[in-house]
């Protein structure tokens, strides 16, 4: 049987360099002796001078087409954008759409099926059985004979099932970034693939737009409980929640969730599911924005004859609850282990009105990172430990949040008490004129960077699409962001911030009304891994142009010359916009003093010449440049970026900054204040905890990089010359300078003394003494051999239990990086890798697993396994034995090793290392000890490479290898008899870990 019928008349279509389809040659030998028919005519709307050059198609049957050419390289971004959200779920049955979500990626009737007569019969089953189901809530007895009949037959309907085969596809054609996310109003599925494979990817969202099979629900349903897991143990979800509930009691912005409540979840409806699907995925409610290297008129041409075909459709219109005016305030209080916050909202109309425009320059002039209100007189003074503002921008209402963390000893009420005072100063006018052109010139720069990428072109597009702004309208609200004014932004805050905000306050503790999501009885499901699709097999045959890859060449890349003696330059021209980048990079860093990281985060806090430290924020600002210092373990990294036509005054000013920074005792002595409450609210975050604290006391011991910090009486002894004298000797040791910006090419002329372009801008304002300082020798830290089999756990109070298996590998070699990268690639990359497959889709065993063998950054160290998985604290059992029995014996799927050698091929052929990335590839590869594109050893290796091969490695490297176990979850709810069994069982605290 054809799957593709529109193939049966046209022949297979591949983007060739005239970007008009081509038949296949024997489809042209078969065809009749007759006048061909007129090429169908597109019509389409531009919008002059359109910086992204977008046309605006719109299918027969109401498919939105967006479409953008940018060659930057030969990918295509692409989005499918349905009007589809939380706030369109039935008051009844809520998280539908982003289950929705979910089963999208299950397949069709063609697609992820080995027989879909028999399996539909099983499917239909367990449908009508999930409604008996939501019936007997009041009946627990009855509901278990009910789910174990549900779970009895899914394991015979998934005999005939092919898991992830959407994902497989992605795979073997080399996208990128495969996913999706629900939200309030939209439901947005995303892939980045090669330009070569544009009509496979047509084809398969054509197929799974226009049909939606519930498969494999109940293990997927299992994934989704774990997604509201990871939510309930979220301080932060929980407070935004309780804010969004009490600013829209009516609205279900407020209402209801997007991840839906318990009840919901644990009653589901496939007949309602459906029933979504049939309402809202219609042509006049998606669309297809697709940004990258694509031909205009092949394009829409391909969409046309896949999406043309399924049938108009209108969806049901949202009616708009109207919320009542806010009078006074509203208090809330939310309570959790995480370090605590408050956090205000206020409601203000939707995005696409001018409010809405106001809103964005309301945001920008409390926080812009530089020279925002908030940025200035609370973080740059250090009156809070941290804040800001952020916004939820939406089509009927928008929030508007600011959000504050106290220092040591500060209440959460004085923290609001300073939030609320910034809104007063917007209220009475009370800041730089000159602040709001500069907040639209540092906004123009920052979409000029934005649209560097596809992914933040094509965003754009879906965004005006889920607005139901035109295009035109939707590039309007930046020139009406231009033209604001200061008098329009006072009048606005104090039409908007009275009284009518909901005050959230978090405060740490344990939250007395904890729950989760029980465990069902699932019975592990078959993989199927060697089985696939007719259709899976007619689309991956599909023939495609082939890509070559384009390896970097360092030498002729990037142009290396001195500034000086001793002082090289490395320099890549940016032929595409104004913009620069410009680094000093010093092989220096807190390994050797861990003082650096200290002067370097002090140097935020400082001014210097006429200048404060909140001016010197201004005047970078203006300039529409920034600056950044930052020490890590072995380097420092200083930064300037902006407009390059004013590199010269933000050079002179950023060179006086460190080469004469003015000490500051009263700055000096809130950073140390503020350091040690970060210090303390550190050990309140799981992600610290397990990923930073523990995993470093593992691999190095108790003395670590992540424990090598000034203790906290040195902190309190340390003098302000001290820092600032440090930060002098940054342009005195040895470094290096990279350029990328549209300066003409640097040279040096051999027969007279005059040097051009960027080396002079440097030689006169980089201010260096004669002759450079050599950097000290670097210290590393040893690495534990990892011996004995250990499991450390550290208690906290949470509802899954988190888990990583780690094994020491050996030193870095350049000759494994093929082997690791096909290795990763099958075994724990992405959705379609075995440990994703066994653990998610199989065994329901969690939302999140994952392996990875990573490879040393930098030559002389060890390589490391790391295999993560988290899931609820019952699961515990099933989930490390099942991890551990995958990297014991790795399963051997053909199929998986094929898809996965084609999409590195792929991936490598179609990837380009462009603009500044050039200049950080060469850093990375000198760290390697590498002169030369690494990619290219990779390209040539993995497709030879056989499963016995692979096989090798795994039994080499991590079957059987000694692996130290660490967990992280609640000492209640923890199996401490399971955990023996992978070795001594010992405890850590967080004095141990965090070494304070």
């Amino acid at each position: 049987m054809l799957l593709f019928p529109a193939l049966a008349v046209l022949g297979f279509a591949t983007q060739c360099q005239s970007g008009k389809p081509a038949a296949t040659a024997s489809a042209a030998a078969t065809a009749p002796a007759t006048t061909p028919a007129a090429p169908k005519q597109y019509r389409y709307e531009t919008v002059p001078g359109d910086p992204l050059q977008v046309r605006i198609y719109k299918l027969d049957n109401g498919l939105t087409v967006y479409l953008s050419d940018y060659k930057d390289a030969p990918r295509i971004q692409t989005y499918v954008a349905v009007r589809a959200g939380s706030k369109n779920d039935p008051a009844t049955a809520t998280g539908l759409a982003h289950y929705l979500e979910h089963m999208v990626f299950k397949g069709t009737s063609k697609l992820g099926t080995q027989d879909w007569a028999k399996e539909k019969v099983e499917l239909d089953k367990i449908e009508a059985l999930y409604e008996v189901y939501r019936g007997q809530r009041n009946d627990p007895a009855a509901r278990k004979r009910t789910y174990h009949q549900i779970d009895s037959i899914s394991g015979v309907a998934a005999t005939y099932a092919v898991p992830n085969e959407y994902d497989k596809v992605m795979g073997a054609i080399g996208a990128k970034g495969s996913n999706a996310h629900t939200s309030s109003e939209e439901t947005v599925y995303q892939e980045d693939i090669p330009s070569n494979q544009l009509e496979k990817w047509t084809a398969i969202q054509a197929e799974r737009m226009q049909e939606m099979v519930p498969r494999l629900f109940h293990t997927e349903l299992e994934a989704v409980y774990e997604e509201k897991n990871r939510g309930l143990d979220s301080d932060f979800n929980k407070e935004f929640e309780a804010l969004n509930a009490a600013l829209y009691p009516t609205h279900p912005y407020g209402t209801q969730t997007t991840i839906g409540t318990i009840d919901h979840l644990q009653n589901p409806s496939i007949t309602e599911i459906k029933k979504y699907f049939g309402q809202y995925y219609v042509p006049s409610n998606v669309a297809l924005c697709l940004s990258g290297d694509l031909d205009y008129d092949a394009t829409i041409q391909l969409i046309d004859r896949y999406f043309g075909a399924l049938p108009a459709k209108a969806a049901p219109a949202f009616i708009v609850p109207v919320e009542k005016p806010l009078t006074a305030p509203i208090t809330r209080e939310i309570v959790g282990p995480q370090s605590e916050n408050v956090m205000l909202g206020f409601r203000l109309p939707g995005k696409s009105t001018r409010d809405g425009v106001r809103l964005r320059m309301m945001d920008k002039i409390l926080t812009n990172g530089q020279a925002g209100l908030i940025d200035l007189d609370l973080n740059q003074q250090q009156k809070v430990l941290q804040a800001a503002s952020f916004t939820d921008m939406n089509s009927d209402y928008s929030t508007h949040i600011v959000y504050g963390t106290p220092r040591q000893g500060q209440k959460l009420e004085e923290v609001k008490s300073l939030l609320l005072g910034e809104l007063t100063k917007i209220k009475t006018g009370n800041f730089p004129d000159w602040l709001i052109p500069a907040i639209i010139n540092n906004d123009k720069l920052e979409r000029t960077k934005g649209y560097e990428s596809n992914e933040a072109r094509a965003s754009a597009m879906y965004e005006a699409f889920i607005q139901r702004a035109d295009w035109k309208d939707y590039l309007q609200q930046e020139k009406d962001f231009a033209s604001i004014t200061k008098e329009e932004m006072v009048k606005f805050a104090n039409d908007n911030y009275g009284a009518n905000y909901v005050n959230v306050f978090k405060r740490t503790g344990t939250d007395p009304n904890k729950v989760k999501v029980v465990k069902p009885a699932i019975t592990p499901v078959p993989a199927n891994r060697d089985v696939a699709s007719n259709y899976y097999k007619q689309l991956t045959a599909m023939p495609s142009s082939e890509l070559q890859p384009v390896f970097l060449d360092y030498k002729k890349d990037i142009q290396e010359t001195e500034i000086k003696p001793g002082l090289p330059l490395y320099y890549t021209k940016n032929s595409e916009n104004g913009l620069f980048n410009l680094y000093y990079i010093l092989d220096i860093g807190t390994n050797n003093d861990p003082r650096w990281g200290l002067a370097t985060d002090y140097l935020q806090y400082l001014g210097a010449g006429q200048y404060s430290a909140a001016q010197l924020q201004q005047e970078f600002y203006k300039l529409g440049c920034s600056f950044n210092v930052s020490s890590g373990g072995d380097r420092t990294f200083v930064t300037l970026n902006g407009l390059d036509t004013n590199l010269e005054p933000a050079l002179k000013l950023f060179e006086q900054l460190i080469n004469a920074p003015k000490p500051d005792a009263a700055a000096l002595k809130n950073m140390v204040s503020g350091t040690l409450k970060q210090r303390q609210d550190a050990k309140l975050e799981k992600g610290v905890i397990l990923n930073q604290a523990m995993v470093n006391y593992v691999k190095y011991g108790s003395k670590n990089p992540f424990t090598n910090i000034i203790s906290e009486k040195e902190l309190k002894d340390i003098k302000p010359e001290q820092l600032t004298a440090l930060i002098k000797k940054l342009p005195t040791y040895q470094h290096r300078v990279l350029y990328y910006g549209p300066r003409e090419t640097p040279t040096v002329h051999a027969h007279f003394p005059t040097v051009t372009g960027i080396i002079q801008v440097i030689r006169d304002l980089h201010r260096t003494p004669a002759k450079l300082t050599p950097a000290p020798d670097a210290k590393d830290f040893a690495e534990q051999p990892l011996k004995d089999k250990k499991v450390y756990w550290v208690d906290y109070n949470m509802v899954q239990a988190e888990i990583l298996f780690l094994t020491k590998g050996e030193l870095y070699s350049k000759e494994m990086v093929p082997t690791v990268a096909l290795y990763n690639e099958y075994f724990g990359g992405g959705m379609g890798s075995i440990v994703f497959q066994d653990l998610r889709e199989s065994k329901a065993l969690a939302y999140s697993a994952s392996s990875r063998y990573s490879n040393a950054d930098k030559a002389g160290r060890s390589n490391y396994n790391m295999s993560y998985i988290g899931t609820q604290s019952d699961k515990l059992p099933e989930a490390m034995a099942g991890m551990e029995a995958l990297l014991t014996d790795m399963p051997v799927a053909e199929a998986n090793l094929e898809i996965a050698k084609n999409a590195i091929r792929n991936s490598i052929s179609t990837e380009r290392i462009t603009k500044g990335n050039v200049l950080l590839s060469y850093e990375r590869a000198r760290r390697l000890g590498l002169d030369y594109d690494l990619r290219r050893d990779v390209y040539a290796s993995t497709q030879k490479m056989t499963f016995d091969e692979l096989k090798k490695f795994q039994n080499a490297k991590i079957k059987g290898q000694n692996q130290v176990i660490l967990v992280i979850g609640s000492k209640d709810r923890l199996n401490f008899k399971e955990l023996a069994k992978y070795g001594t069982v010992q405890q850590l605290t967080l004095k141990e870990i965090f070494g304070y």
